[in-house]
C-alpha cells in the first residue's frame, strides 16, 4: 500500500504501559521485529515491522488514566477540517490537531457513540506499507451500542455508506466507501459486559487462528470472543497481557 485514498482506514498503534513487554508479546505472536526508538522528541514511539514492511506503530502511554489500548486511524486530507467537521456532527475532539514531526499531522476523536478513533493527514508517513496478508492489518469495525448513531456521523465526515444486512442471529454494517468495503460496524448491546465501552477493533490477518489464539494465552493473553467461523474467515477477539484487545483472523 503505497498510500491511501482519504476516507479509509490506514494505521494502527498500540498504546501501552510497558512498551518492551508489549513488544515481547507480539514479536512472539505475529514474528513483529520493532524499531530503535526514535529521537527524544518522537516520545518513545516505535514501528513494528512485518519482514521489513511497517505495519503499526507502540508507544507508552501519554494521557493520565489512557488504558491501554489499540488506536485505529483513518487517513484524512486536513486533520484540522476534519476534527472540526467531526465536532460539529456531535464528536468530542480528544487531541487537538498537532504536527507530529515531519511525518503527518493528526487528531484524536471520540464519535457520538464514544469511540475514540485517530485522524491521519499524512506527509511522510502514509501508513501500513502492508495489510490484508499474514501477519498485517486486516479489518477495522466498530463495536458500538448505537448503529444508528454511528451511521449519520460517519457519512457526515468520511463519506461512508453504512450496508447493513442480517448476519446469524445478528445485523452487521459494512461501511463503503466509493462502494467498496473500508470497515465494518457491529452492535454490542447485550453481546458485551456494560463496563465495556463502544471502541474500534482492529484485526490482524493470521495463517492459523487457533494456533495464534493458543499462543497468545500461552504468553500471557486472554481470549475475549474463541475462535469461530464467519462468511469472512475463522476469527477470534484477544486481550495482550495489559488488557489491549485486538483480533485475528484466518481470511
Amino acid at each position: 500500500m503505497p498510500d491511501y485514498a482519504p476516507g479509509t482506514p490506514s494505521w494502527v498503534d498500540l498504546g501501552s504501559p510497558d512498551v518492551d513487554a508489549s513488544i515481547g508479546f507480539y514479536g512472539g505472536l505475529f514474528g513483529w521485529t520493532a524499531s530503535e526508538p526514535g529521537p527524544p522528541e518522537a516520545g518513545g514511539y516505535r514501528f513494528f515491522t512485518q519482514d521489513g514492511k511497517m505495519v503499526a506503530g507502540i508507544g507508552p502511554l501519554m494521557m493520565e488514566g489512557q488504558p491501554p489500548a489499540w488506536l485505529n486511524y483513518v487517513t484524512v486530507a486536513e486533520a484540522d477540517a476534519t476534527a472540526g467537521k467531526a465536532r460539529d456532527a456531535g464528536a468530542t475532539v480528544f487531541v487537538e490537531p498537532m504536527d507530529v514531526l515531519d511525518v503527518g499531522r493528526m487528531a484524536i476523536i471520540a464519535d457520538p457513540t464514544g469511540a475514540a478513533l485517530g485522524l491521519w493527514q499524512p506527509r511522510r508517513h502514509t501508513g501500513a506499507e502492508i495489510v490484508n496478508e499474514p501477519v498485517s492489518l486486516a479489518w477495522n469495525e466498530l463495536e458500538t451500542r448505537d448503529p444508528e448513531a454511528a451511521k449519520p456521523f460517519y457519512k457526515s465526515i468520511f463519506g461512508w455508506d453504512a450496508d447493513t444486512a442480517q448476519m446469524g442471529d445478528m445485523e452487521y454494517t459494512t461501511w463503503q466507501l466509493g462502494g467498496k468495503p473500508v470497515g465494518g460496524m457491529a452492535d454490542i448491546t447485550g453481546r458485551m459486559p456494560d463496563a465495556v465501552p463502544a471502541h474500534w477493533l482492529a484485526y490482524f490477518a493470521v495463517e492459523d487462528t487457533d494456533a495464534t489464539v493458543d499462543k497468545a494465552q500461552a504468553s500471557g493473553g486472554a481470549v475475549q470472543v474463541p475462535a469461530m467461523d464467519i462468511p469472512a474467515g475463522r476469527f477470534a477477539v484477544l486481550a495482550d497481557p495489559h488488557g489491549a484487545v485486538f483480533g485475528v483472523i484466518k481470511m
